[in-house]
């Protein structure tokens, strides 16, 4: 009763006109942020961090929170539209929502990734309100073997459930692993694979990547292969799901929202992890798997969306109650409440809980403002596919290339972009899949680190993987997930060959 009653003096707080009037600058702003590729929440929020000075503390962390979480909302949009994603979180969504978008479904994609965006936002935040302390307690206890083999088995599920075989997979997944380690080595401070270009030491942008493989890319790709559009591409039958999207769509969100909500709370690379999780979970579950790849699976979309959104909302967990960052953007969100003099962990409860609470409150309601904003939007977003392919994508490059060399006003890193581009149209024309490379990539340098950790802690000894349950049962999930779809294709054959064995 006790944390409802501090509830709902938060939405006193967060119910002002002002505070309200906050929110949905942020809403709209965030939303923006994440139709735009190349500037993501992070790079947003960054750039806002002086209105600390000028605005008051509340205020000023419900508008960063309206941003965060509009971001994750719009980078659906031009991913499902264009399969340019916005943010990296989104770029599961791109491979069935784009598909979707070319057969004609873009409505019912992009009312599925709002829904259940709201529906996994909604759900996270009632489990922020009841279960921080807990949640926090348990990531708290994870040690570098755990946060290594969550890693690995990252890698397992990407591998497995992307690309047309596992050997492309893993060669695209590896690919992002050695761009991963360009840069200063993380303990020794060596610098590794960087050729004597002094940009490089800092490793290749994460952002510019993504935007380089996917938005270039597949502008790029357009315009070299595909000159003229399709039949059907700019096609849409319905802004609105029928009753088999529906039904097929509420588990999946489900299934995201318990998937994707653990994984916020811990340093594990972000929402990536558990949108390719979702994506496999309802790859495997789906009774309509033949649309996975081809004309596109609705649950494609709404699983990764709803593990996106829950992950978001789970970094505020360890952010409030341990004062732990378990993002980019969560690290600039401490940095704003130290601009405040205020420090996140243990006593923030009881030294800021009007604070807290009114952040809390302004998430229920920003949920429903993005909600509200992106559910009537639906048909003005699709009249995207509209504009003539030439323009449409000319446009992209545009956007794109504006984002990247607004990161760091460097020309180096626009002939890297166009590189990168090139290397994703070469790719995508021999069937390659782009996104493990922006996995291995994100994770890599985060898995060798808890590699080392790891390590360390057993004392060079690789038992220490063993030793711990928490990691065994990781490592026999790994294992499970490597070696069960081969097992079971070894039965289904052999029960074939029994079956047309002559008697």
């Amino acid at each position: 009763m006790d944390v409802f009653t501090q509830l709902m003096a938060g939405f006193a707080t967060a119910a002002t006109p002002i505070n309200l009037l906050w929110c949905l600058i942020g809403c709209v702003v965030g939303t923006a942020v994440g139709v735009l590729p190349g500037i993501g929440p992070a790079v947003a929020v960054a750039m806002l961090l002086p209105i600390t000075a000028k605005v008051e503390v509340t205020a000023s962390m419900i508008f960063f929170a309206g941003i965060y979480y509009g971001a994750m909302y719009g980078g659906s949009t031009t991913s499902i539209l264009l399969n340019t994603p916005g943010e990296t979180g989104t770029m599961v969504t791109a491979m069935e929502g784009n598909k979707m978008a070319k057969s004609g479904r873009a409505g019912a994609a992009l009312a599925t990734a709002a829904i259940g965006s709201f529906v996994a936002g909604t759900i996270a935040t009632v489990m922020v309100t009841l279960f921080a302390p807990l949640v926090a307690e348990f990531a708290v206890k994870l040690g570098p073997p755990e946060y290594f083999l969550l890693m690995v088995l990252a890698f397992v599920a990407v591998s497995a459930v992307l690309g047309k075989s596992t050997l492309r997979g893993l060669t695209a997944l590896f690919l992002g692993l050695a761009v991963g380690l360009i840069g200063l080595d993380q303990i020794t401070g060596q610098a590794r694979y960087t050729l004597g270009v002094p940009e490089l030491l800092d490793g290749i942008e994460v952002v510019l990547m993504a935007v380089g493989l996917f938005a270039v890319g597949e502008a790029l790709y357009m315009v070299l292969y595909e000159g003229k559009v399709k039949p059907g591409q700019s096609k849409m039958s319905t802004v609105h799901m029928t009753g088999l999207e529906w039904k097929r769509s509420w588990p999946a969100w489900l299934r995201g929202t318990f998937i994707g909500f653990p994984f916020g709370t811990i340093p594990a690379g972000g929402s990536e992890i558990p949108t390719f999780l979702s994506y496999g979970v309802e790859r495997k579950l789906s009774k309509h798997t033949e649309e996975f790849g081809t004309t596109g699976a609705i649950e494609g979309v709404a699983g990764p969306e709803a593990a996106n959104n829950a992950a978001v909302t789970g970094t505020l967990v360890p952010l409030l109650t341990l004062g732990i960052p378990t993002s980019t953007t969560a690290a600039i969100l401490l940095g704003a409440f130290q601009n405040y003099g205020i420090q996140p962990g243990p006593q923030l409860f009881t030294t800021s809980s009007a604070l807290v609470w009114a952040l809390i409150a302004s998430l229920y309601i920003g949920n429903v403002m993005l909600l509200v904003l992106n559910l009537p939007l639906v048909g003005l977003w699709v009249k995207l596919l509209k504009i003539p392919r030439p323009y449409l994508y000319a446009g992209i490059l545009i956007f794109a290339t504006l984002g990247v060399y607004g990161m760091r006003q460097s020309v180096f890193d626009l002939v890297l972009l166009y590189g990168i581009g090139l290397l994703g149209v070469g790719m995508r024309r021999f069937d390659f899949p782009t996104a493990p490379v922006i996995v291995g990539m994100i994770l890599g340098p985060l898995a060798e680190a808890q590699l080392r950790n790891a390590v360390s802690i057993g004392e060079g000894s690789a038992l220490v993987f063993l030793q711990r349950p928490m990691s065994l049962v990781l490592l026999l999930v790994v294992l499970v997930v490597l070696l069960l779809p081969r097992i079971a294709k070894f039965v289904a054959g052999r029960k074939d060959r029994v079956q047309i064995a002559p008697i």
